[in-house]
This record gives structure tokens, C-alpha cells and sequence, in this order.
């Protein structure tokens, strides 16, 4: 027996009780079909919010989008019933292929969603014939699910990071999980007052196992952990990377003064990057190579801060504390001691650091995990060419990395 159009779009909407399509319009004009839905319940009628019977009040015409058949843009259309409670007032009974406040079905905005993915915002919107707002919307719609969907969790080792949001020094703070590598929040700035109240508000993580936090040496930062946790002392650690760059700049910044120094029989000429490189990941038999390691051997302050540079970089690996405590100590003595500027004034901020530095060494942690986030981050900004304001930027780092359940389900 042949199947009746009707019944298709039954099968192809999943539509189900208490609904069943009535009727099927085609415009083929406008290349349009629209399904017709009515509300075929014969119990009393429920409050959605509570349960309890209510008395029918009204019913209002709605249309949903749906992902296009046989070559035409699909529609839903629909009577809805609204009821009167007691208690909740006036309510509209839910139906089963779309979430409140939607005007897509659940495969249509799961489809979108699957294209957000991997598009921009601009993209999916042209693709699907939708405008750029709706597509945000829909995003928006996702990430809050994936949030009110989110489990509490109880972390062990978290990353504090800094990101950038705009130019002129804008940015917001990223929060990591890194037991499970996803983001757990994004913060509007940078400020101690801000992560301070972001911890004592925090209801969906519990951090009574906590071990580590990485983070940068950022005294607001600091404060804020300060003033949450009793032992920050010990679960504050400083990056290894983040120190590393500090080192890097203050070679940086001997070789600029001792070139211009020099003028024009200076040998550190088209240098600058063979001095900031990690040597620990070169290939020390190429030809530029073995002439850059001619050149450290060279009585040149540069040479003696990469060389400082360089036994910073080998303190990272002990396993004895007290060890690691000792060469640390060593090589801030011969820091005080190397009469250039710019390395000294990083020795000092190591040695006000060194209990952070230590805890890192300790417990074996650093910010890798989130600098590779921060490198996804602004690949997210470079593809939607920049974000309006804080919020739509928080809402896209979310969606694509914070490990949330996006997807919509039907609703019982």
C-alpha cells in the first residue's frame, strides 16, 4: 500500500502525539512546502511548567524552519494551544520537534550547528539562506544549553591565561580544566576583582581537590587565588614558557643596545633570532648554526645574557627540590652579578617568584595546554574577522572549546 503524503512528513518530521500533520500546501512558486500540525490531544490539558490540569486559554499560529525536501524549503505550521495555570499564569504547550523560543526544529538547528563547527557565522548564514543574527542566535541558544547540560566537576589542575580580545591592550582572562583540556569559563578582564569573584560565585566547579594552578606571573592574578585559597602558596605555579619569554626579552633587549652600540662593525647584525631560538629544539649541525655558536663565543654582553638565557632553560627538569632550589639560587647570584640592565631586573622578579617557579617543578605542570588553546582562540577571532563585543566572543570560544553538549533533543 502506497504511503500518503501525509504520512512521509509524519516520518520525515518524526512528528508525534499528541501532534499529527493535517495537510501539506506546495507553493511552487516560491518553492515552499508547508506541513500542517494540529493538536489532537483529547486529556485534559497540563501546565508545562508544573504538571497540574489547566483550562485551555488560546491558541497561536507558529512556523518552524526545517532542513528542505525534495528540493523545497520546509516549513512547519502550527495552532498551539496556551493554557491558563493558577500558579505560572498563561503558558504555551511545547511541541516536540522544536525548543522554546525556536523557530528551527531540532534537526534543522543541528545541522547549522554541525556547519558552525567548522565555518563562520557569515558562511553558515549565506549557506542556509538565514540571516547573520539568526545564526548567532541559534550559537547562543547552544552554548547555554551546553551549559545548563555541564556537570559539576571537580578538577585537580587549572590554567589561568590571558588572552587578547581587541587591540589596544583588550582582554579577557581564559580559565582551563586541564584534566579534561576544555575551557570552563572566559572572564571580561584581566582584574584580581574579577577572577576573585568569579571563585566565589563558581558553582559549577569544586575545588576541594585542587593541586595546581598555572598561570603567568600576574599579580592580579595572584591576588585573586590569594584571597580564595588558604594553601594558594602551594597550588600556584608559574609557567615555564611564561618565564622563558621574560629571559628572551631581556636578551632581546642587550642585543639591541649593544648593536646600536657597535653602529656598523657590529657582528650581531641579522641576529636577533638565533638569540631568542631554544637551542634545545635546533639543529645545531646547519651552517647558520655553527656560525651563531661562533658568535656566542665572542666577548659580547649578548652572548653573556643568552648564556644565562640558556642555563635558565636546563632548571626546569629536577626532581629533587632542594637541588632545584640550589641551582636556582646559583644562577640568580650570577644574574646580580652580570652588570646588564635588563637581565637583572628579570633576576629580580624571579627571585620575588622562585616559590611559584619551584611549585612548578614540583608538581610537574606548566601552561602548554593553554597557550595551544590561545593559538585556537584567535584562529576562532581571525575567522569571524574580529568579535563586536566581549559577549558573542565568550559565547564562540564555549562553543567550540569548552566541551559542551550543544545539541538539541526532542522534547518529551
Amino acid at each position: 500500500m502506497s504511503e500518503s503524503l501525509e504520512e512521509f512528513y509524519t516520518n520525515l518530521l518524526g512528528i508525534s502525539g499528541p501532534w499529527e500533520v493535517a495537510s501539506i500546501q506546495r507553493d511552487s512558486r516560491s518553492k515552499e512546502v508547508t506541513v500542517i500540525v494540529e493538536y489532537t490531544e483529547k486529556e485534559p490539558y497540563l501546565c508545562p511548567e508544573c504538571g497540574r490540569r489547566a483550562k485551555l486559554h488560546d491558541h497561536r499560529k507558529r512556523r518552524w524552519r526545517h532542513l528542505d525536501s525534495c528540493n523545497h524549503k520546509t516549513l512547519i505550521e502550527a495552532e498551539v494551544p496556551r493554557v491558563v495555570c493558577e500558579e505560572h499564569g498563561v503558558k504555551q504547550v511545547p511541541v516536540n520537534w522544536a525548543e522554546k523560543h525556536s523557530r528551527f526544529t531540532h534537526e534543522f538547528e543541528r545541522a547549522v550547528l554541525l556547519w558552525l563547527k567548522e565555518d563562520s557565522i557569515s558562511t553558515v548564514a549565506e549557506n542556509f539562506s538565514l540571516s547573520w543574527d539568526q545564526v548567532d542566535r541559534i550559537m547562543n541558544r547552544a552554548v547555554q544549553r551546553g551549559l545548563r547540560r555541564r556537570k559539576k566537576s571537580t578538577p585537580e589542575h587549572i590554567g589561568i591565561d590571558e588572552t587578547a580580545f581587541q587591540k589596544r591592550h583588550e582582554y579577557v582572562t581564559v580559565i582551563l580544566d586541564k584534566d579534561t583540556d576544555t575551557v570552563i569559563d572566559i572572564l571580561d578582564d584581566r582584574k584580581a576583582k574579577t577572577l576573585n569573584k568569579w571563585f566565589t560565585e563558581q558553582e559549577k566547579s569544586d575545588f576541594s581537590r585542587l593541586e595546581s594552578i598555572t598561570m603567568d606571573m600576574w599579580d592580579p592574578f595572584i591576588n585573586a587565588v590569594k584571597a580564595n585559597f588558604e594553601n594558594a602558596e602551594k597550588l600556584i605555579a608559574f609557567d615555564r614558557f611564561h618565564v622563558a619569554g621574560h629571559f628572551s626579552k631581556a636578551v632581546n633587549k642587550v642585543r639591541g643596545t649593544e648593536h646600536r652600540e657597535l653602529a656598523g662593525a657590529s657582528p650581531l647584525a641579522r641576529s636577533k633570532y638565533q638569540w631568542l631560538k631554544n637551542s634545545q629544539n635546533i639543529d645545531n649541525r646547519s651552517k647558520r648554526r655553527k656560525e651563531f655558536m661562533n658568535l656566542t663565543r665572542l666577548n659580547l654582553k649578548t652572548a653573556r645574557a643568552w648564556r644565562i638565557k640558556e642555563a635558565a632553560a636546563m632548571l626546569w627538569n629536577f626532581k629533587y627540590m632542594a637541588v632545584a632550589e640550589k641551582h636556582w639560587k646559583r644562577l640568580l647570584g650570577w644574574i646580580s652579578r652580570c652588570r646588564l640592565k635588563p637581565m637583572i631586573a628579570v633576576g629580580k622578579m624571579i627571585r620575588r617568584f622562585l616559590w611559584g617557579i619551584l611549585n612548578a617543578i614540583r608538581n610537574k605542570v606548566n601552561n602548554s595546554m593553554l597557550e595551544a588553546k590561545n593559538g585556537r582562540i584567535q584562529r576562532i577571532k581571525k575567522i569571524a574577522c574580529g568579535f563586536r563585543n566581549r559577549k558573542r566572543f565568550k559565547t564562540a570560544i564555549l562553543f567550540h572549546l569548552g566541551g559542551l553538549d550543544l545539541m538539541p533533543s526532542p522534547t518529551k
